[in-house]
């Protein structure tokens, strides 16, 4: 994508951008397998407002999802923008933790392979033991177990409880939910901790113990982290979701449309 491109796409109107983006996370999540089947969901707070927010039309697989898809939902449930079926545990997961987690504008629900495996240890935790992993430094929540499918609205209310003001849940024996104030902020982080995650599965494999980092370290590396988000003035997920979407530009450009 060249520049002058980007910096008109970057001048979208806020609603419309916010479309594009939230298709491009479809589209980025099934390329790197972080999909399942037609299943799980991806939404995002429309633009402007406090009690809608889009979702796609189940039924679609997420590497065929486009901006044009999605439809807007408000805090009743109801369906008061676009067309298609909405799965009752998009509805009841994703519009309680929207409604009631400030830091959720956009929440990612996946059961992405190897987050999903440490959901269902004994112990989900995802130790400090790998830089990626820093990034989460006491940023997760663990206290969901695991209850049966979200049919009903006190379901999503529980697990917007548990997120807490975290940006990740581990939900026991089931998956992992994400958010973020921006798409790019979210994906950064659904990203990273599947990262983080495949490399502690791989290193319990070995059947060796893990070398955790001090926790003094710790902290103060999730401190270092967090001053260095922004690199010539632009936020390191905002330059990485742009680097993805020029990925998509060259290959799936439809996803735009």
């Amino acid at each position: 994508m060249s520049v002058e491109l980007e910096s008109e796409i970057r001048n979208l109107a806020p609603a419309q951008q916010a479309r594009i983006d939230l298709a491009a996370c479809h589209r980025l999540a099934a390329r790197f397998g972080f999909s399942e089947g037609i299943d799980n969901h991806l939404t995002l707070m429309v633009p402007g407002r406090s009690d809608r927010f889009l979702l796609a039309p189940f039924g679609l697989h997420w590497s065929e999802v486009r901006a044009s898809d999605f439809m807007e939902i408000d805090f009743s449930g109801a369906r008061v923008r676009g067309s298609g079926p909405v799965e009752d545990t998009a509805l009841f997961i994703h519009l309680p933790v929207h409604r009631f987690s400030p830091q959720a504008r956009c929440a990612l629900h996946t059961h992405m392979p190897y987050a999903t495996a440490l959901c269902m240890l004994e112990n989900p935790r995802l130790e400090m033991a790998v830089q990626s992993a820093l990034m989460f430094y006491e940023d997760i929540s663990y206290e969901a177990d695991y209850n049966g499918l979200a049919y009903d609205r006190a379901e999503g209310e529980r697990l917007a409880r548990a997120l807490g003001t975290s940006s990740v849940l581990m939900m026991r024996n089931h998956g992992v939910l994400v958010v973020g104030r921006t798409v790019a902020e979210a994906f950064e982080r659904l990203y990273f901790l599947e990262r983080a995650c495949q490399a502690q599965v791989l290193a319990l494999s070995t059947g060796r113990a893990l070398r955790t980092i001090p926790e003094t370290l710790a902290r103060s590396t999730a401190e270092q982290l967090k001053q260095g988000l922004l690199v010539d003035g632009r936020a390191r997920p905002e330059l990485h979701f742009s680097a993805l979407k020029r990925l998509l530009d060259r290959n799936e450009p439809d996803y735009a449309t």
